[in-house]
Formats: structure tokens, C-alpha cells, sequence
């Protein structure tokens, strides 16, 4: 029922240990390996080679969210083969990823000690559906279909992701992907030109570092416009806005805050 329902399952498969989760990142990878009893140890990425053999675990999400970094497949497979070696597992993230499918690690997923997570509601735009696919070989899976029970997915969210995802929908699938690069890089070029120019981004975001993120946060909220607020570093994820009426009411909103704080 979404990748989230496995970000918060898997934890509880591993034995307690020290799992590395990269941040910034999407917090509820965090939150869940803390409840699960596992010492957690946030990276930054240029710090990942370096404590990679002191880990269990390493938790990524590729392209990161909020950043937008991208990961090669070959450094992450690296990786995977010096945790495997110790017994340990690289979580790869990939909620973002259906815009830069080369950098996927979807078709190496049934190695050991490798697990794949996916998202459908995100390329979408259909995040009430609620479906989502954990990659990983077939003894976890087993493990994790047993902690999740039966009917996890729900029938129209399965007659959904099947017309989406089959073979029939892969001209759509390529429509969408060429529609949000561009409107990626229109809010892009929006934020540059209000002065919050992007430190990162993907096609589905775009990642601002600014010390007045919690004025930015509260003032876009007044108006019916939500970002995502992160503390360290100070700054804002922007996401797309789902219409030219959106596009137009983001457009405004910016400008006013601008105004306003001159």
C-alpha cells in the first residue's frame, strides 16, 4: 500500500545494527529504523565511502529527496558488494526515479543483500492510490509478505498500476516523463528568477536553501500553497503545481513575498 507501508516493515527484518540513512532525506526511512531498535547514523553523501564498513545497513533514496542528488549505479553497486560481503544490505529509494531510469538498480535487485523500493503515485499523480513495490531477492520478499499480511494492494489500485505499467502504457509513460522534465525546469527557471534560485532538484522538485525557509514555509501556507520544510540545512522543497491556475497562484505568491520583504 505505497512504498511507505515496506519503509516501515523492513526495519523489523534486521537484526539491530548500525544502519547509515543519508540526510537530508525523506525522514520516515529514519523514524522507521530508529522504532526497529537499529543505531542510526545520518551521512552526508561525500561522507558515505568513508563509514561504509563500519555499517549494516546503508538507507538511501536515489534520486535523493529532498537534494535531488543522483547516485551512479556502478558507485551504489560497489557498495552493495562491500556490505553484502559482511553480511549487510543497501536500501535504495527510488521513489523519484522514473524520469532517469539509467540510473536504476531495479534489474540488479535480486542480489543478495540489495533492496529496491518504488513508487507509483509520485510519475502519476496519483498518490491516493496507494501503490508501491519493494525489489530485494526472494527470501526477504517472502519475510516482508508475511509481516504485511493479505491485501495489501487494493483491487483499483491494481487495475490501475497494471494499465499504467503494462506493456500498452509505455507511450504514456514516455508522454509523462517528457512533460515534467519541462515543467521541472520551469519551476526551475521560476524559483531562479524570484531570487531562490535551486540547489538541487529532479523533474518532480525543486530544492532551495534558504536561511528565511520558516518565513517562506508559513507565509506560502497562508495562501493554500505546501512545501516541504527541512531544519538542516535551512530550506524548502517546492513540488509541481498541479495546473496553470496553480502555476499562476505560485507565481503571485512569490512575487508578493517579495514585496512585501523588501
Amino acid at each position: 500500500a505505497g512504498s511507505q507501508a515496506a519503509i516501515q516493515a523492513l526495519p523489523q527484518l534486521f537484526v539491530p545494527g548500525r544502519v547509515g540513512v543519508l540526510a537530508p532525506s525523506y525522514a520516515e526511512h529514519a523514524q522507521a529504523w530508529q522504532r526497529g531498535g537499529h543505531r542510526l547514523v545520518r551521512l552526508a553523501a561525500e561522507d558515505i565511502e568513508a563509514q561504509l564498513d563500519t555499517l549494516d545497513v546503508l538507507v538511501l533514496a536515489n534520486p535523493n529527496n529532498p537534494t535531488g542528488r543522483l547516485f551512479e549505479p556502478g558507485q551504489l553497486l560497489d557498495w552493495q558488494a562491500r556490505l553484502e560481503q559482511r553480511g549487510g544490505c543497501l536500501l535504495v529509494d527510488e521513489a523519484f526515479m522514473d524520469c532517469t531510469p539509467d540510473y536504476s538498480l531495479a534489474a540488479y535487485s535480486q542480489r543478495p543483500g540489495l533492496v529496491v523500493l518504488r513508487s507509483f503515485g509520485k510519475f502519476f499523480g496519483l498518490a491516493g492510490i496507494r501503490l508501491g513495490f519493494v525489489l530485494a531477492e526472494a527470501a526477504l520478499l517472502a519475510r516482508l509478505h508475511e509481516r504485511l499480511g493479505p491485501w495489501t494492494v487494493s483491487g483499483p489500485a491494481r487495475v490501475l498500476g497494471l494499465q499504467a505499467l503494462g506493456p500498452a502504457g509505455g507511450a504514456v509513460r514516455e508522454r509523462r516523463a517528457r512533460e515534467l522534465q519541462a515543467a521541472g525546469e520551469r519551476l526551475a527557471e521560476l524559483l531562479h528568477m524570484q531570487g531562490l534560485p535551486p540547489a538541487g532538484g529532479t523533474a518532480l522538485f525543486q530544492w532551495v536553501c534558504t536561511p528565511a525557509a520558516v518565513q517562506w514555509h508559513d507565509f506560502l501556507a497562508r495562501r493554500g500553497i505546501l512545501v516541504r520544510r527541512f531544519d538542516q540545512p535551512a530550506s524548502l522543497r517546492f513540488g509541481l503545481p498541479a495546473d496553470e491556475v496553480g502555476w499562476q497562484r505560485l507565481a503571485r505568491a512569490l512575487d508578493d513575498y517579495q514585496k512585501e520583504s523588501a
